[in-house]
């Protein structure tokens, strides 16, 4: 399947049971709001808002804690990996350090999670991204940062390189640099995973993953060949020297096509993605965020 251009969102609505309670009551700082979003294409994706330091009055996001405006904090949207989604612990592991340095919107990729419709593995994500960012942009904010890990990696790289991208900087966790690589024993799994039937109902019954069974047709822009669209926002690629599913042949190339544009990062001894970003590198992410974007 193809993706089309960036879409806004056209229409969100609360989820039902969500944590936000009653929507006219002052709320505390740190409670998040929880939404479902529609992507371009139709697809109900649901979304959390968790705006860190800044102050609720009544059903308005009015200023932080020190009573600076809410346009003053950048927002930063997280893009999770495959069969990762809002509620699961290494996401929200993520979002408790990053809200340090701003709000954070996260959601759930289609086919994953309370979102609707089948995963595309990265082709159609990108509308997914789009509804995320432009809701970041309704609340306030008036800067707006994505962090992509894994396949959110490749996500936020071609989002970024889309000419109505509407963001401000782009970090990519441990993502691919080109489609269809097999040259590891977990992609080799990944693949069978999604290409097989069997592997399908493994997805969802195993993973809580639905995924589309049909092939990309036609096959969407790589992040390599996303990367030179995306300047000059702000890039910085953080990838592990032991990344069991990419090796460091993947940020190198993505790096090389940015053209002195991006920052590299090759941590030592981290593995892949969400799981394997301590504690410490998301505190460095989120002062690059926070230089990047002057707040």
């Amino acid at each position: 399947m193809s993706a089309g251009p960036a879409g806004d969102v056209t229409r969100s609505f609360d989820i039902p049971d969500s944590e936000t309670g009653d929507r006219t009551a002052p709320r505390p700082p740190a409670n998040p709001l929880r939404r479902f979003l529609s992507t371009e294409d139709g697809v109900n994706i649901e979304a959390v808002y968790d705006p860190g330091s800044v102050v609720y009055n009544a059903s308005h996001l009015l200023s932080d804690d020190s009573g600076k405006p809410l346009g003053s904090h950048p927002a930063i949207v997280v893009a999770h990996g495959f069969t990762g989604g809002v509620d699961r612990p290494h996401v929200r592991r993520v979002v408790a350090a990053l809200t340090r340095y701003g709000s954070v919107v996260t959601f759930s990729f289609r086919g994953h999670g309370r979102s609707g419709g089948h995963s595309t593995v990265g082709d159609r994500e990108v509308l997914d991204l789009a509804a995320a960012v432009q809701w970041a942009r309704d609340l306030g904010h008036e800067r707006v940062v994505t962090v992509g890990f894994s396949m959110g990696g490749s996500v936020v790289l071609r989002h970024a390189a889309l000419p109505d991208a509407g963001i401000d900087a782009v970090v990519s966790v441990s993502a691919p640099a080109r489609w269809y690589y097999r040259g590891t024993a977990p992609m080799r799994r990944l693949h069978w995973l999604v290409t097989r039937p069997a592997g399908r109902l493994v997805g969802r019954y195993g993973f809580g993953t639905r995924i589309h069974h049909r092939e990309w047709d036609p096959v969407p822009p790589s992040p390599v060949e996303s990367v030179p669209l995306i300047a000059p926002t702000p890039l910085l690629i953080v990838h592990g020297d032991s990344d069991g599913y990419f090796p460091v042949d993947h940020p190198r190339m993505l790096a090389e096509a940015a053209a002195g544009h991006a920052e590299l990062w090759l941590e030592e001894g981290m593995g892949h993605a969400e799981h394997a970003a301590t504690g410490e590198l998301l505190d460095r992410v989120g002062e690059w965020v926070r230089g990047t974007t002057g707040r």
